[in-house]
């Protein structure tokens, strides 16, 4: 018997919920209720649905409703949560109204999906910035536990929305053309093709970004660790799909480059990592660039490779000089995949395992 499924919001995030739904053939019973601010018809990976207006008696029969955030309606959970809750439902939602509620657990399933019971109705997908960051860091923290975290974030424009998208696309044909390029101001502060723009949502009066400080709370509280020291800078970059970070990383226990390889190696450790390190020994790096200490490492373009395309991908390991049990590393994922539509996906598999969705 199949499951139920709902979805509130068509933007990016919507159309790879969908996407990712079909990818992984999850059993959902008929079609999938689709819903949005307006009555319309939009294509959603490849195939024409037909979104609903949202109404409180659409929620009803809907074993599953996916939120996808401010993709079709900004603060849908806050109007539309408890409604999908009183109809039965259960809410896993990718938008950040209720992420630091202490009621409401903030999953992602390679860390601690123990946080879901069977009486849980309503789950948060972190901040795509979080979510690779956790995985990440995740074994590592499990072995030597984590005492500090400073990091540095490169995000895609896909990570504000589809509008951010069309912005990057249109600047970046006017700056080519020669021209001065156009931009909205309530998308992205300054024009954002070819250039980087250390400003992710709104500034708060410490200095730091709404952006920003999800990466400390959120990651705090995944790790049931509210003391643990964390500090970001979050830069919006002209790349139009996948996030990059890079973390520096102190640990109470010993912790050093070779250890966290072996770590992040490990498939059993490391759930959902993919370590793309190590000496490279080829004729590019040798006679073209005369490099022999050269090293692979991932980027955003490996994200679309077979078994990359929902995988933390890390590399540039590497020991800090300047402080005890304290490495660097580089990670990289999709933000509108693992970052959302993947990890939502996978939260609701886990449930189906554990017989939380009958």
């Amino acid at each position: 018997m199949g499951i139920k499924v709902g979805l509130l919001g068509v933007g990016p995030v919507g159309d790879h919920i969908v996407k990712v739904l079909r990818e992984r053939r999850f059993p959902i019973d008929g079609e999938l209720t689709v819903m949005a601010t307006s009555e319309r018809d939009e294509i959603l990976d490849g195939r024409t649905y037909h979104v609903q207006k949202i109404a409180p008696h659409l929620f009803k029969g809907i074993d599953l409703m996916f939120f996808a955030g401010k993709e079709g309606a900004k603060g849908a959970s806050m109007q539309w949560g408890q409604t999908a809750i009183d109809s039965g439902c259960i809410v896993i939602d990718n938008g950040g109204d209720f992420r630091m509620h202490p009621n409401y657990p903030l999953v992602i399933p390679e860390v601690n999906m123990n946080s879901v019971t069977r009486d849980t109705r309503y789950i948060c997908n972190p901040n795509c910035s979080t979510i690779q960051m956790v995985v990440a860091l995740a074994p590592l923290h499990r072995l030597a536990r984590l005492r500090r975290v400073i990091v540095s974030t490169y995000q895609s424009v896909s990570g504000h929305s589809g509008s951010g998208i069309d912005e990057l696309q249109k600047q970046s044909k006017q700056i080519l053309n020669g021209e001065i390029p156009e931009y909205d101001p309530s998308i992205f502060s300054r024009p954002i093709a070819f250039d980087c723009i250390p400003h992710i949502d709104r500034f708060l009066d410490t200095g730091y970004t709404k952006e920003e400080m999800k990466l400390v709370d959120e990651t705090r509280k995944i790790f049931s660790a509210p003391n643990l020291l964390i500090t970001s800078t979050c830069v919006r970059v002209p790349v139009i799909v996948g996030h990059c970070e890079s973390i520096n990383a102190e640990f109470d226990q010993p912790m050093d480059a070779e250890r966290a390889i072996d770590i992040l190696s490990d498939e059993t450790l490391s759930p959902g990592i993919v370590l793309i390190d190590g000496r490279r020994d080829d004729s590019e790096s040798h006679s073209i660039r005369n490099d022999e200490y050269e090293l692979h490492y991932p980027t955003t373009t490996d994200l679309f490779k077979d078994g990359l395309r929902d995988a933390v991908l890390v590399g540039r390991v590497r020991n800090d000089l300047t402080a005890k049990n304290a490495v660097n590393l580089w990670c990289v994922s999709d933000n509108l995949r693992k970052g959302a539509a993947t990890n939502a996906v996978q939260i609701a598999e886990e449930m189906l395992k554990l017989g939380y969705l009958y």
